[in-house]
């Protein structure tokens, strides 16, 4: 299969190294340092257990037209760099191709192809302009939920941490061939990607996580583990977790494990820093919007109150603005 993978960080290379080690047709459209590495010398893998692998005739580029069409296009970058990138993404497009999206937290597509009242709303937390969904046709997506954890440790090198897990699913929750397809091409390449009836539950049942251990842990500087095992910490997350199922339920969206499993299995993780504490501690621009601000519009649009989120909202992003200006001012993005 013909693939381009927009980005070339931990989560895309990840993805597009298991691809083209098994053979398909992968670009990565990537800048700067990695653009440079991967063009010398392939893209490198080393798994969990410590295995290194290269897959040395993958293609880059920073062109889009260069590229050329594709069959399948996989957006792994953070939300908030997708706007960038949504005039360009156009050039890879056939009449067939499919796009996956790879981001975290609430999809700009959410009401599109959902049905119901909100049918077709723009989440302006991540789509402010509604630029996004007008540029990306969501007849054309499919929706994904990114479960492992890897690195970039050097310019084309990916340090695979954990998990294998990438479901897909439709936006109006069929079972579609090219959804069958595109699964078998990552069941191919060793990733475990089932096709969901409603992928939406799964994207809350992430994000339900997300919401409060992202903040959390970018304001106390603090790992998955020590906000679990400190009893102030955790009681904030788990009301900042109620919040975020009552909104979810006012969407028809309900969670196959309970909130204290959700707990345990974050706390199991251990001493991981989240990616919002990991680009704070870089001096990145964390991402806030998808994560954390999307609920808080969606608690607002439902009518739904979300005091503790709408708190640690306020906080980050204040967070952010701080680490602006001790920037001098300029717009922190992640590398």
């Amino acid at each position: 299969m013909k693939i381009a993978v927009i980005g070339a960080g931990a989560i895309g290379g990840y993805v597009g190294a298991k691809l083209a080690l098994a053979g398909e047709d992968v670009t990565f459209i990537v800048r700067g340092a990695n653009l440079e590495a991967i063009r010398a010398r392939g893209i490198k893998l080393i798994e969990n257990d410590g295995t290194e692998k290269v897959a040395p005739h993958v293609k880059a580029t920073d062109n889009y037209a260069q590229a050329g069409v594709q069959e399948l296009v996989i957006l792994a970058l953070k939300a908030h760099q997708v706007d960038a990138v949504a005039d360009e993404v156009s050039k890879l497009m056939g009449p067939d191709t499919v796009v996956v999206t790879m981001q975290n937290g609430i999809p700009f597509w959410y009401f599109h192809r959902h049905g119901g009242p909100f049918e077709g709303h723009t989440v302006h937390s991540v789509d402010a302009s509604g630029n996004l969904a007008s540029k990306i046709a969501p007849a054309r997506i499919l929706g994904c939920v990114v479960y492992p954890a890897a690195e970039l440790i050097a310019p084309g090198v990916i340090q695979h941490v954990e998990g294998e897990r990438f479901p897909l699913g439709e936006l109006d929750g069929s079972i579609s061939p090219r959804a069958q397809a595109i699964s078998e091409v990552f069941q191919h390449a060793g990733l475990k990607a089932p096709v969901l009836d409603n992928i939406r539950a799964e994207i809350w049942l992430k994000l339900w996580g997300n919401v409060c251990f992202n903040p959390i842990s970018a304001l106390s500087h603090s790992t998955l583990v020590d906000i679990c095992q400190y009893p102030l910490a955790r009681e904030l997350a788990a009301e900042m977790m109620l919040e975020a199922q009552a909104v979810a339920a006012k969407l028809g969206i309900s969670f196959r494990v309970t909130l204290d499993r959700r707990i345990e299995g974050a706390e199991k993780v251990g001493k991981h820093k989240t990616s919002m504490l990991q680009d704070v501690e870089a001096g990145r621009g964390p991402e806030i919007d998808a994560l954390v601000g999307s609920v808080v519009e969606l608690g607002k649009l439902t009518g739904t109150p979300t005091p503790h989120i709408d708190s640690a909202y306020a906080l980050v992003k204040l967070l952010e603005r701080t680490m602006s200006e001790e920037h001098g001012g300029v717009k922190l993005v992640p590398a």
